[in-house]
């Protein structure tokens, strides 16, 4: 018979990854990641809502249209700013209790959006509501890369992050639609009712996680095998920025999110401006459309294909976009030609979330939480720095600038992520990306 060693037992807790099964044939939770794909439409709505109804607003705050515009730059602000301290700060919370309070947050700040009449408070609530976000992107990926097994955790991502082209073709008409029918005040007090439902929905079924792992630290002597164990104490431990930079494919990733993001919003801010130049101005909820179900399928494309073919694509997400650019540039004046350019633009859009934050926590590895909030801040980086480059070119160049900037934009971009084969952009996911 065998007998085993005495050991010197020490007691520290261990944190796991996920509790999600790893046997091949687990189911994804769907229930939880629905939940999240909710919590999603919700940060994306939230930011782009004002869009649809600056006049309204711009009439009941007292302000021009373009002042109240700035709602949305001070989301992103909110956002950019906060999203990597907070991240650090609240690296030892639970999961869930994290996504608990970001979504309070967001109800908190859509009523008193609602409510406000004061310019100056609405701004308030507003960049309230980009830190919220700021919690939330860095969050959400990872949550719901935890609740899967590894084989399944690009389409895990994918399901969660559908919630982006759904706000953005359907969210900001219907919250438009709805403004113009009773007013903007309702809109957003719509927003606060959704995220009062998701805070119990989040509170019944999402499974909770820990923080981010500690490091244990010894204290005292050594202990001999027949003596008392060490006492153990724990601390986090959040990694550095550029102790995350320096990790393989960490900077790669962020330099295309941050170009790529970029590129995406000077043409997406002001669509309307180039739509309308066009003489198409009032097809502008077509368009919308037409870009959001092309997303929708793309998004679905990337879950069933990442963890096969993450390079491949990366690859074809750039080029479908660039092609689209260019029949932009070059064709805008057949309606056909624009609606196929937006379709290809859809495409190449819609999977690029999830790509980017998988490819971001892939990369990252243990320091997974640290990409993610770094990703989170370059990127509402680019949405603000979209709006601020899209007026300039609108008010120097005209609208017809902005297809040859997003095509000039995207050819780093792809140089970016076919160089960065081994870290980065690789051909597939390997098991220890989780």
């Amino acid at each position: 018979m065998r007998t085993q060693r005495p050991t010197a037992r020490v007691e520290t807790q261990h944190y796991t990854t996920s509790t999600a099964p790893t046997d091949p044939i687990a189911r994804l939770p769907l229930g939880a990641l629905l939940a999240l794909a909710t919590a999603v439409f919700i940060t994306s709505l939230t930011e782009t809502l004002p869009a649809g109804l600056l006049p309204a607003m711009s009439s009941d705050l007292g302000v021009s249209e373009s002042a109240t515009g700035q709602t949305v730059t001070v989301y992103a602000i909110g956002t950019a700013l906060t999203a990597i301290p907070l991240t650090a700060a609240t690296a030892a919370w639970r999961r869930k209790r994290l996504l608990l309070t970001s979504m309070a947050g967001f109800a908190a700040a859509n009523t008193v959006t609602a409510l406000s009449s004061d310019y100056t408070l609405t701004m308030a609530a507003r960049f309230v509501a980009g830190v919220a976000a700021g919690l939330a992107w860095a969050l959400l990926a990872g949550y719901a890369r935890r609740l899967a097994p590894v084989h399944l955790q690009g389409k895990a991502i994918a399901i969660a992050m559908a919630g982006i082209p759904l706000a953005l073709s359907l969210g900001v008409p219907a919250g438009t639609f709805l403004g113009k029918a009773v007013n903007w005040q309702v809109a957003f007090l719509v927003m606060t009712g959704l995220t009062f439902a998701l805070l119990g929905w989040i509170a019944a079924i999402v499974p909770d996680f820990p923080g981010q792992a500690r490091t244990p630290k010894v204290t005292g002597s050594t202990p001999k095998v027949t003596g008392s164990a060490p006492k153990v104490t724990e601390r986090a431990r959040p990694p550095g920025l550029l102790s995350t930079l320096r990790v393989p494919g960490v900077a790669p990733v962020l330099a295309v999110t941050l170009v790529f993001v970029l590129a995406h919003t000077i043409l997406y801010t002001f669509i309307a401006t180039f739509l309308d130049e066009l003489g198409m101005g009032g097809s502008i909820d077509l368009v919308l459309l037409v870009f959001g179900a092309a997303s929708l399928v793309s998004i679905w494309v990337v879950g069933a294909q990442i963890n096969r073919r993450m390079r491949t694509l990366m690859i074809a997400s750039t080029l479908l976009v660039a092609v689209a650019a260019a029949l932009l540039a070059v064709l805008s004046d057949s309606t056909a030609m624009v609606y196929a350019a937006v379709t290809l633009w859809g495409l190449g859009w819609g999977g690029a979330p999830t790509l980017l934050q998988t490819a971001a926590g892939d990369a990252g590895g243990e320091q997974a939480d640290a990409a993610q909030a770094m990703l989170v801040t370059l990127w509402n980086a680019a949405m603000a720095g979209g709006g601020v480059v899209g007026g300039v070119l609108l008010g120097a160049l005209g609208s017809t600038s902005f297809p040859w900037s997003v095509l000039a934009l995207l050819i780093p971009v792809l140089l970016v992520v076919l160089a960065a084969r081994t870290h980065g952009f690789p051909s597939r996911r390997t098991e220890s990306g989780s």
